[in-house]
């Protein structure tokens, strides 16, 4: 059996950004590829209810999910996973936000997992997504429309606008 490439789509764990994802998260299951986000609300949540509304497709919908740091047993946070995650990978790491390249933060496995990966509008956690694809070499394209859409972004990660440029990026990266 062949191995299919995974696509890890990292952003805010707020916001939607619906169009873009919903846009990304079709291709992705029509493409053939698993789609990996962190399993939360917001774009993970956006992109995985799009890949999943694909069917017939082959891959699946993989969530990597923290720990809660309240709880003793390692539950998820509230809102983890989203309702579309279809093989979720529950942690014992709660780093997250601010902490995501610590060493107790589940975003070295989303990285470390992911064959290519798409960076969408975010915040912290998505910025330290964006320093670990650069640390572990992963191919990493930025979908923005402005390269101002996560805070220090490293500027050897590419910054599209256009879908095609993405969908290109990923193909070649894959191609490598």
């Amino acid at each position: 059996m062949k191995r299919l490439p995974v696509i890890g789509v990292m952003g805010s764990g707020t916001k939607r950004y619906a169009d873009r994802a919903s846009r990304v998260g079709a291709w992705i299951a029509r493409s053939g590829y698993h789609l990996l986000t962190g399993g939360g609300a917001g774009v993970m949540d956006a992109v995985t209810e799009a890949f999943v509304s694909i069917s017939p497709r082959v891959g699946l919908a993989v969530g990597i999910l923290p720990a809660d740091t309240g709880s003793s047993n390692h539950r998820s946070p509230v809102g983890y996973p989203n309702p579309w995650v279809e093989l979720v990978i529950q942690t014992h790491l709660p780093g997250r936000g601010t902490h995501g390249e610590d060493k107790f933060s589940r975003n070295h496995l989303n990285v470390l997992s992911s064959d290519a990966i798409i960076i969408f509008p975010g915040s912290s956690g998505t910025a330290s997504e964006a320093r670990l694809a650069v640390l572990y070499e992963r191919p990493c394209v930025a979908y923005f429309l402005s390269g101002d859409q996560v805070p220090k972004l490293p500027a050897s990660i590419p910054v599209e606008s256009s879908f095609e440029a993405v969908q290109v990026f990923v193909q070649n990266a894959l191609r490598s």
